[in-house]
């Protein structure tokens, strides 16, 4: 077992089940998880961590990939378009989607302190979707990140 977010996993099995949605989704919708996108995702998946593409240039760089910038952007917004990772805009890196076979509208859980981000959907858009219907807006994507102290470092346990 091993920490993802706040709690613990297997993550050998949490790595190839989002190896195989992401192909079986590729597949089903007939586009291409190329040998470049695939391996962006398995790092994101690898690390369980909010990271830039500067920060997966040189994962790749030390396995011996001559990846460029634009070729690890250019997977990023594949991964991000196709709900494989998600774009934390506060700290302006991605993150592997814990939950790539659904259509959901993922909250982030940012801890200042050590820089751990959970992924966790509440059925926020619901009740979103239903204040924007009455001013005629059609909400397309939802996107929540709070920041605070994950358990580990404001000493709690998570209940």
């Amino acid at each position: 077992m091993s920490d993802v977010g706040f709690g613990s996993h297997d993550h050998t099995a949490c790595m190839s089940g989002a190896l195989d949605a992401a192909e079986n989704v590729c597949q089903t919708r007939g586009l291409r998880l190329t040998k470049g996108r695939r391996r962006v995702l398995e790092i994101l998946l690898m690390e369980h961590r909010a990271m830039g593409a500067y920060d997966i240039l040189d994962v790749m760089a030390l396995e011996g990939y001559a990846a460029q910038p634009p070729v690890v952007y250019r997977a990023l917004d594949f991964l991000v378009s196709h709900g494989f990772a998600h774009k934390i805009q506060k700290l302006n890196a991605y993150l592997a989607c814990t939950h790539p076979c659904g259509d959901h509208a993922p909250i982030f859980l940012i801890c200042h302190a050590c820089g751990t981000v959970a992924e966790t959907s509440m059925p926020m858009k619901a009740s979103l979707g239903a204040a924007a219907k009455q001013l005629g807006f059609t909400i397309e994507t939802t996107v929540v990140e709070a920041e605070g102290l994950c358990p580990a470092c404001s000493g709690e346990t998570p209940s």
